[in-house]
């Protein structure tokens, strides 16, 4: 299969391009630097110059395509409201190239805010729907394209898709770990994270497009419930730092933007998701990864 994949040469991207070449499909990347398009050129994947903002670009390379990845996303917390915008006008691009081709459609998402007092499941609904809602409401959006031909499956990831050389909210609590000399968690620590290694949601990625029928919600979750705490505490013993807790009141000011995520509840389960896919998570666990240094350069022995 083509596969056209924004956010080719981030984080998730880059491991599910690993994932869909080694598989034997052709990947088009979408590239807004030179160094995203020699990385990606290096791999033998074609690259298409733009951004999420080149609308023009990404309906070229969804036409051209014969499966679409979108996994870019401007994260831009400082301007959510430009952020949001550009996910849904870019899923909705998207979407329209794709109109009638019954092509797959793998757009990101997430698990947060899925449901209150236990772990979300893929029979939650999302309830985000919008321009003006969290992520423009892109997966509610995607899914209005099933009616119209379009094989449209929501890719929610963990809260933390970890591992080394991961960018993310878990290297945000370390570096504000560093920062305040002390491992923080908000509140009593007992809200919980799920958890998926890199690996195992790029390969996740990979069988969704090739077998999720239309509508599916896939999570890319391996650990359902790993609380807050003890990942402040893995972190603490990973840097000889002291643990702590952060009033609520305080998170923002301590961990900075991440502050707003690490109280909230965010656990997930993916049994329906194992079970439609045959997929297996094999990477290793969050705590694991921490102690093992891959966000410190530190091995706890």
């Amino acid at each position: 299969m083509h596969v056209f994949v924004t956010g080719a040469s981030g984080w998730i991207g880059s491991h599910t391009v690993d994932d869909l070449l080694a598989a034997g499909h052709t990947v088009t990347g979408l590239a807004r630097s030179d160094a995203s398009a020699t990385a990606l050129e290096a791999k033998g994947v074609a690259v298409l110059r733009g951004d999420l903002d080149d609308l023009d670009v990404i309906r070229r390379g969804a036409s051209e395509a014969e499966g679409v990845l979108h996994l870019a996303n401007k994260h831009d917390w400082a301007n959510a409201a430009a952020t949001n915008a550009s996910e849904r006008a870019a899923v909705e691009t998207i979407g329209a190239a794709l109109v009638g081709t019954d092509r797959p459609f793998v757009l990101a998402s997430g698990v947060a805010g899925l449901a209150q007092g236990r772990p979300s499941n893929e029979t939650d609904a999302n309830p985000f729907v919008g321009p003006d809602s969290m992520r423009g409401g892109s997966e509610n959006r995607g899914f209005d394209f099933v009616g119209q031909g379009v094989r449209t499956i929501a890719a929610r990831f963990a809260p933390t898709t970890h591992g080394t050389g991961d960018h993310g909210f878990i290297a945000a609590i370390v570096g504000a770990a560093r920062q305040r000399g002390v491992s923080g968690y908000v509140g009593d620590g007992t809200n919980s994270w799920s958890a998926v290694h890199v690996t195992d949601a790029a390969r996740l990625v990979r069988l969704g497009l090739e077998q999720a029928p239309a509508g599916t919600r896939m999570h890319a979750v391996a650990e359902t419930a790993i609380p807050t705490r003890a990942i402040a505490e893995a972190i603490g013993e990973v840097l000889g730092l002291p643990v702590t807790s952060i009033d609520p009141a305080d998170a923002d000011a301590h961990f900075g933007f991440i502050g707003r995520f690490f109280g909230m509840e965010m656990s997930a389960t993916s049994d329906a998701t194992r079970e439609l896919l045959g997929w297996e998570p094999t990477g290793p666990g969050l705590l694991e990864d921490i102690a093992a240094g891959a966000y410190s350069g530190v091995r706890v022995a």
